[in-house]
Parts: structure tokens; C-alpha cells; sequence
């Protein structure tokens, strides 16, 4: 009877043993889950919100690594992070707004008064110029040039415009900055040289006294016209003036650099007295950490041994402009075979107050006082439009970076790059056709970039497609770099 009982109590155990979850834990499940929903399906719901959660922070995480790849392969001590930081409370102001732009740029703006060009010692109790300069006069008028830029026609070209203009405005008595980063001071490597142009180790012998050679010698290269003053007398110059079209050219080098410009000169190529004005779109890495077209400015008052700065990085050029910021990105941009997006540029000196102006299609954008130069405070003797590059010889190999289209000009529109509608600005604040015979071209190596001049004044032909109202003294420029005839 024993063993009897001993084996029911066995049988029993192993019964409980397998018996279903009791109320108090079916309960606590059931209020677990939603109303309705079966404990596998909350289950499930409990996963998807954990791999929710892994997906944010693995998004978190791709947004701080590199950040935290920059910081880490720089190394960057507290002393050196303090100095970055003084020199970025320098160059960003107190914004009263700021906009975020879809191509990662913040653009803060900044009140007039309180801009960081005015911080230059020359202009210490400056007074921003109120009112307008007076505009250059010209056949063409410049409303008829700033519509040529917005509007399309039978060509396909259209007018680029700035990226962060989706974003939003800035107000009245306000100018438009990009807002620098520690992240841009460090992909510079000098802190001291940050936004500067890299000094020219030698001038190029070879090239004549009057050539626009400024800093090859240190591995720039270039594709320009330029005027040509005769040895008898140089004409003074109080500005240029042309129509780029725009394009994303591809960068080997992360130091490296492709742009297209107009250069205003006076003083000599061989010595440290040469000064410079300087506009256009450029790509930079290694400036703006990306391969965007940006709009950029320049300027130097001895040979860019000391002074000047890209955009707004140092002190001197004065902005006026609450809808063009300069460094920030142009879009859209130029398509092989397809739509040819320009925008045009004109600098001039104001007969009035001496300033030299800028304005981008039909916007003043700023200028560069009088007082910042020695002999751009009168005048100008030459100037230069076209293309740049550095090659660093990558691999001991040419550089394989663009300029303009990445096209040698004989390619012409739709897929080489152009300036057209060369002009300059005389005496009495006129503009004049710059004819075909009074530039020179240049280029170091035709077989990496060329270019090649030409005249339209058809009103629509010479091969552009139907530029519409022609194209005056133009060329196509550009090329590939390093390619089997460019080694």
C-alpha cells in the first residue's frame, strides 16, 4: 500500500509539473498586452521596437563618427582645440537667425554692424556704405544681364542660385554668413593659415613679364584669358565682368582644388606688391569638406604673402547682402549634354566712394573698401577669366582633378565649360565689349586643360545652340587632368 501511495504521489507531481501557467501568470501577460492582442503578437511588437531602437542609435551613432573621426585623427589637444575655438568666436557671430540648409551648411545671419569684416584694422570707425554704388553703364544694360542669368531659352542655360534658399531668409539690416566649424580649421592643418591661399614657392620663369602668373611654380595650374596691356601704356581697369557656367568637377586630392574665376590685378607678378581681387564658384575639400560648387571671393594686397582671405575667414571684405552668402553652395549645376545652368559676375569700383564692388546676377553681394589696397585704391592693369587647379602629382602622376566640365574646350556647349560676354569697366563707369584681339590665353599644359577664344556677336549663332542675344568675346576652357597625353 505504501508503494502504491508513494507512486500516485510520483504521478501527481509529474501532472503539475506539465500543468498550464497558472491564472496570476496568464493574467499578468494578458494586461501586457494590448486589448485583443494575442501574447505572441506582443511579442513580435516588442521586437520591432527594439530593432526601432537599435536603427536610432545606430543612426546616432553614424552621424557622430565623423565627428569623432576627425577629432580622433587629429589628435587635437585641449590647447590646440582652445585656440580653434578663439578663432571660430572670431569669424562666427551672434546670429539673430539661422538656417539650416539641406546641403548640411548653417547659414547665420548676422547683424550688418556686427560682421566680422569690419574687425580689420584699416577699418576701425568704418561706416558701411548705405547707399547704392553707381551701377556701370552698358549697351546691353546690366537688367538685360541679370534676366540673361534667371531665365531660360533656346540654349537650355538657365541661372544657378544658392542652396540654402530652400531653407529660409534672412531679415532686413542682416548679411548671410556660413557658419564655420572647428571641423573646417582642422582639415586645414594650420590654424594660422586657415582660409589662406598657399604661398608660391617660385614664379615660373619661363613665362613672360606681363603673364597672370601669380602662384604656379607650387603646383597650380591654369586655362585663363587675360588683357594684354601694350608695353607703351596700360590702360587703367575699374572692373570686369562675364557669365560662367557651373559645374561639380571631380577632386582627386583632398587638398585639392578646382575653380573658376575673374581676377581684377595691379602691382608686379614678381614682388610682393601685387594686389588682387577675385570671384567666382570653386569646389574645395579640404575648405568646405565636401565636392559642392560654392561661390567664393578672394583678395590679397601683397602677393597673398600676408593678407586677404577666402569669403569671409578674415577680416575686409564688407557684406551688404542678406540673400547671398558667400562659400555657400551653388546649385543646381551643368550637365553634360544637358541643361547649362551660369551665373554672372561683375566687380567694379564705385566713381564715387572708391569701393570695389561685387554683385552675383542681378544682387550686390558687398564690396572691398578702397582702404585695404595699395594699388587697387586707384586701379586695375589687368585682368584675368578662367580656370585653376592644383596638382600635387598624386602617385608621382599629373592629377586626375577637373576643371570646369572635366571637357577640353573643343567639345564647346553642352559639355565644355565657358565664359562668355567678356566686358570691363572704363574711366567713365562704362562697360565695354572686350575685343576678341585685346586677350590672351594661357594654359601651362593643353594636353591636361586648354582653352580656346571666339567671338559671337550673331545675336544666336556661333555654334551655341541659340545662345540668344550672342555671346561677345567668349572661350571654352577646361579638361581632365591626367589622361594617356598627360601623364
Amino acid at each position: 500500500m505504501r508503494h502504491t501511495a508513494d507512486s500516485r504521489k510520483k504521478k501527481r507531481r509529474r501532472r503539475m509539473s506539465r500543468s498550464p501557467p497558472s491564472p496570476s501568470s496568464s493574467s499578468s501577460r494578458s494586461a501586457a498586452a494590448a486589448p485583443g492582442q494575442c501574447w505572441c503578437c506582443y511579442s513580435l511588437s516588442r521586437s520591432r521596437s527594439q530593432q526601432q531602437l537599435v536603427l536610432l542609435l545606430a543612426l546616432a551613432l553614424a552621424l557622430l563618427l565623423p565627428h569623432l573621426a576627425v577629432a580622433g585623427a587629429a589628435a587635437v589637444s585641449p590647447r590646440r582645440m582652445a585656440r580653434i575655438q578663439s578663432r571660430l568666436d572670431r569669424i562666427n557671430r551672434p546670429a539673430l537667425r539661422s538656417i539650416r540648409s539641406v546641403d548640411g551648411d548653417t547659414i547665420d545671419c548676422v547683424a550688418a554692424h556686427q560682421q566680422h569684416a569690419l574687425d580689420h584694422p584699416l577699418l576701425k570707425g568704418h561706416t558701411i556704405q548705405a547707399e547704392p554704388p553707381e551701377m556701370p553703364a552698358s549697351r546691353r544694360g546690366l537688367a538685360a544681364a541679370a534676366d540673361a542669368a534667371k531665365t531660360p531659352d533656346s540654349s537650355s542655360r538657365w541661372g544657378a542660385w544658392q542652396t540654402w534658399h530652400h531653407g529660409g531668409h534672412c531679415p532686413r539690416g542682416t548679411v548671410a554668413v556660413r557658419r564655420t566649424t572647428a571641423a573646417d580649421v582642422l582639415r586645414a592643418g594650420s590654424i594660422s593659415r586657415f582660409g589662406r591661399k598657399k604661398r608660391s614657392s617660385s614664379v615660373d620663369a619661363a613665362r613672360a613679364a606681363n603673364a597672370p602668373d601669380v602662384i604656379s611654380g607650387n603646383g597650380h595650374e591654369h586655362a585663363i584669358a587675360y588683357t594684354a596691356p601694350s608695353s607703351s601704356s596700360q590702360q587703367p581697369v575699374y572692373g570686369a565682368k562675364a557669365t560662367i557656367n557651373v559645374w561639380d568637377p571631380a577632386i582627386q586630392e583632398s587638398n585639392g582644388f578646382s575653380l573658376s574665376q575673374l581676377w581684377i590685378l595691379s602691382g608686379s607678378f614678381n614682388g610682393s606688391d601685387l594686389n588682387s581681387i577675385e570671384a567666382g564658384w570653386q569646389v574645395s575639400p579640404e575648405l568646405y569638406g565636401d565636392s559642392r560648387p560654392r561661390l567664393f571671393t578672394y583678395w590679397t594686397s601683397d602677393a597673398y604673402e600676408a593678407t586677404g582671405c577666402y569669403n569671409a575667414l578674415c577680416p575686409g571684405f564688407v557684406q551688404t547682402s542678406s540673400r547671398i552668402a558667400i562659400g555657400a553652395s551653388i546649385s543646381p549645376v551643368s550637365s553634360p549634354g544637358g541643361a547649362q545652368y551660369d551665373m554672372t559676375l561683375l566687380v567694379w569700383k564705385d566713381p564715387k566712394l572708391g569701393n570695389w564692388w561685387l554683385s552675383y546676377g542681378d544682387q550686390l553681394v558687398g564690396y572691398w573698401p578702397a582702404q585695404l589696397f595699395t594699388h587697387l585704391s586707384d586701379h586695375a592693369t589687368m585682368v584675368e577669366w578662367g580656370g585653376e587647379v592644383v596638382d600635387t602629382r598624386p602617385g608621382g602622376v599629373h592629377t586626375a582633378t577637373q576643371m570646369g566640365s572635366g571637357r577640353f574646350a573643343a567639345e564647346g556647349f553642352g559639355r565644355a565649360s565657358y565664359f562668355r560676354n567678356l566686358e570691363t569697366v572704363d574711366a567713365d563707369n562704362s562697360l565695354a565689349e572686350v575685343p576678341l584681339d585685346a586677350i590672351q590665353t594661357l594654359a601651362e599644359d593643353a594636353a591636361c586643360y586648354d582653352i580656346r577664344k571666339a567671338y559671337d556677336g550673331s545675336g544666336g549663332g556661333g555654334g551655341h545652340s541659340g545662345s540668344g542675344g550672342g555671346w561677345g568675346t567668349h572661350f571654352y576652357y577646361g579638361g581632365p587632368g591626367h589622361n594617356p597625353a598627360c601623364p
